[in-house]
């Protein structure tokens, strides 16, 4: 193990141990926000230091074998120990690695999802529609909460555009490389002469921010206005200005939300969404300074990328950024996810790793 890997992992323990003290303290919830931050770099810091430690362990048993090793008799046995133990310091450094590379702070964060119908008409719609339940069912597969935001009804029961915030320990970490351009190509049910139409929708995925707070939003700023929703809910939809409609002027970011008959809750559910909306924007315009001349393998992150293609009458699903093609699409479509999500996951820390080796290498 490099001695700057070495020394950082030292760090990391003594950070554990004080972490563990300020936990321990009586009057540590007072503050729920600082109660937060330290109980989430400790859920972070833990494992990593888990790992080092049987890292060590795995050290001494080395050390004890090549010593048992001086002894003829215990030769053969001390090989075989040595051996087994060398491969098991291998596989916990390169595991350390991963985990000691640079964490996205919104790994672990909720996040809303944006799906809207593209070209396409109402095939596309009706896309969107299925997309919505395959992130629907996954979440379910996962006990993620699926809170709908707002909707825009399709004539034949798809999605012109569906917002929903998707609340759960990891959506993010698992959903944020589905935003881009999703393809699908079938054939539709409006097709009465059986031929293949090719639509598309656009998904954007953003985690959400911890409060408004997060992001600083001058009211000066903000233009609210409200108006009576539409679609069903009886007469109170009617005689209601219940639904809200936020405008976050410097940028021209606009949020509706109609689907609470509260007012309150429409502005609060509106604002989170702007919050979130406004932070991922920054966090992509940073990202976009920083990035110098690599890529990363799983792209962009672009909404107009297209992504991946949906091929109903061949039943396979292929996400374009990684070469991976399934023949599964029943069951992706029904929210099993997992074979997709874990090759991006995989890929992008393959991109992440090959960059550490090289700024080592450079140092």
């Amino acid at each position: 193990m490099k001695p700057s890997i070495s020394a950082k992992l030292t760090q990391l323990t003594h950070r554990l141990d004080e972490l563990n003290s300020l936990l321990g303290s009586e009057d540590l919830t007072s503050d729920m926000d600082n109660y937060r931050r330290l109980t989430r770099e400790h859920a972070e810091i833990g494992p990593v230091v888990d790992l080092y430690r049987s890292y060590c362990s795995a050290q001494g048993d080395l050390h004890a074998a090549q010593e048992m090793a001086n002894d003829p008799e215990s030769l053969e046995f001390a090989e075989a120990e040595m051996r087994e133990t060398r491969e098991r310091l291998d596989r916990i450094e390169l595991e350390l690695q991963k985990q000691l590379l640079p964490k996205d702070p919104n790994e672990e964060r909720n996040i809303f999802l944006e799906i809207r119908a593209g070209t396409g008409g109402e095939e596309s719609a009706l896309f969107a529609a299925d997309l919505f339940r395959m992130y629907a069912r996954f979440a379910e597969r996962n006990r993620w909460q699926v809170e709908v935001i707002s909707q825009s009804a399709s004539d034949m029961g798809g999605f012109r555009e569906i917002i929903a915030r998707l609340i759960g320990t990891g959506a993010y970490s698992r959903l944020k490389f589905e935003s881009g351009a999703h393809r699908v190509q079938r054939v539709p049910d409006t097709e009465t002469q059986g031929r293949i139409h090719t639509s598309a929708c656009t998904v954007a995925v953003f985690p959400e921010a911890d409060e408004v707070q997060d992001i600083v939003l001058n009211p000066a700023d903000l233009k609210i206005d409200t108006y009576r929703a539409s679609g069903a809910g009886g007469q109170h939809i009617n005689k209601t200005d219940s639904a809200v409609r936020i405008t976050h002027v410097p940028t021209g970011t606009i949020v509706e939300c109609q689907d609470d008959r509260s007012q309150h809750k429409n502005k609060a559910r509106a604002m989170a969404v702007l919050a979130a909306r406004i932070k991922d924007k920054q966090v992509r315009e940073q990202q976009s300074r920083i990035a110098a001349t690599r890529k990363s393998l799983v792209g962009s992150g672009d909404r107009s990328e297209r992504i991946r293609t949906y091929n109903f009458p061949q039943g396979r699903v292929t996400d374009h950024r990684i070469n991976l093609t399934l023949y599964k699409i029943a069951a992706i479509m029904d929210g099993d996810l997992y074979e997709l999500t874990d090759a991006l996951i995989a890929e992008h820390q393959a991109e992440l790793l090959a960059q550490l080796a090289e700024d080592t290498a450079a140092a």
